[in-house]
Parts: C-alpha cells; structure tokens; sequence
C-alpha cells in the first residue's frame, strides 16, 4: 500500500471522493502543514493553527496510480482559489499536495503543469506542492461524514455534486 495526503478545502467533500475509487484501501480526514500539536477542529477552524483540512489515504498503486488520485483531486475541487473553496474561507481550506517522496513531488508538479496547460481552469492551479508533515487525525465524528450524514444540508448542496460529476467522470475508476 502507498500513502497520499491532500487539501482540498472541506475534509469530508475529499474522503467522499476518495472513498468512491477502486483501490483506495483507507481515506482518513485530518490536520496537516501547522504548528499545534495535536490541534482541535475547533482549533484549526480559526485558521490560526496554520494547518489545512486534509485526507490521508491508503491506496493500492497496482489498481490506482497516484497520478490517477491527483487527476480525481484536480477536477473535485477549484485549485485554482487561494485558501478558499466555495464558502469555506481561510489558510485551512487551501489546496494542498503533501508529497511523501521525491516521486509525488514530481508527479504533482507534472499533473499541475499539465492542469494548467488545458485550460480547463480559467485560472491558474495555485495548489501547494510541499512536503508532508505529521497528519493528525479529525475527531471521530468525521469519520465517514457523508456516507452517515447524506441528509444534512452541507452534504446535499456541497458534497452531493462533487460525487455526481465524480460518477460522470471516472465511472471506471470507481470501486
């Protein structure tokens, strides 16, 4: 198994995301990239901790190659916001590659210059490619946020079209 971290704005729109693709063994959602031990959501939500909102996830590189997991990423959310994503605002929604190898740092740069030379996006990709630091774990109750909360309002209006173009869009891909 291989490991990738990202930030995507909102933890529980990336593990829903992630969680959907063949091959991708564990997505946990979490804190990353600041200064406080072990912070709090409570904590991070200030944006004075310096960490982001991220997922680490477990994935098979024999069924899905980290590449293809940064295509998904790329398309499932705006990289090209600063420290925003939809109404999410501040340093903890930004967009964020945390490499774990020189390998990732190169494919996550070959995947953004390549993002940037379709012009899918009107914007440039200004994602952060830097290396990973220590993931803490989100409280339990974000576990499997959407799959256990698909009713509540967030998951309908945010979340539910995320998945949607995710199932119109790599449909070989899901598990």
């Amino acid at each position: 198994m291989a490991v990738a971290t990202v930030a995507g704005g909102c933890f529980w729109c990336t593990e829903a995301v992630f969680q959907r693709l063949r091959g991708v063994t564990s997505v946990k959602s979490g804190y990353t990239g600041g200064s406080v031990k072990n912070p709090t959501y409570e904590q991070v939500c200030t944006g004075a901790t310096g960490h982001a909102e991220a997922v680490q996830v477990e994935y098979d590189p024999a069924v899905i190659s980290y590449e293809d997991l940064l295509e998904v990423f790329f398309e499932l959310h705006d990289p090209t916001t600063l420290n925003r994503q939809g109404a999410d605002v501040g340093t903890q929604y930004r967009s964020a590659v945390f490499y774990h190898d020189e390998e990732q740092r190169e494919t996550a740069e070959r995947v953004i210059a390549r993002v940037n030379a379709s012009g899918h996006y009107q914007d440039r990709v200004v994602t952060e490619v830097v290396p990973s630091m220590e993931f803490f774990p989100a409280e339990e109750y974000h576990d499997d946020f959407y799959n256990r909360n698909r009713g509540y309002g967030y998951c309908r209006v945010v979340i539910d079209p995320k998945i949607q173009k995710l199932t119109k869009s790599y449909a070989e891909q899901l598990a």
